[in-house]
């Protein structure tokens, strides 16, 4: 058995891709009607999907996980956040770790989690 992908639940499917491709990079690999596979294995599925699957409403910033980027230029990477066209809600600017790690954390446009750190 293997780890196929990483979903999460997000209101604006076309906002969200925006968002990943603009600051991550990521790409479209399939799009199939509120169910988007992007590149690096995250999918993106629209809130209503999710909520007539399960028969509940996600609960946005839970903090209960997160999706982990790494970054070398983090610093470039800071200045691409910064200058990004909407809001960035910040969980803590960039820091770095007694360990040496430098990273910043922030929510996507629909309360998911964000890590990004420099390589270990």
């Amino acid at each position: 058995m293997k780890l196929k992908n990483v979903l999460i639940v997000v209101n604006d499917i076309e906002k969200s891709i925006a968002f990943y491709k603009n600051l991550f990079g990521l790409e479209v690999i399939l799009d199939n009607d509120g169910n988007v596979i992007l590149t690096e294995g995250l999918v993106l599925q629209d809130a209503k999907i999710w909520k007539t699957f399960l028969n509940r409403d996600s609960i946005p910033r839970n903090n209960a996980c997160e999706l982990y980027f790494e970054e070398s230029d983090i610093e470039g990477f800071i200045k691409k956040l910064e200058s990004y066209g909407e809001s960035i809600e910040y969980v803590n600017q960039l820091m770095t770790h007694s360990w040496g790690q430098k990273v910043v954390r922030f929510y996507d446009p629909d309360g998911n989690l964000i890590e990004v750190g420099t390589p270990m």
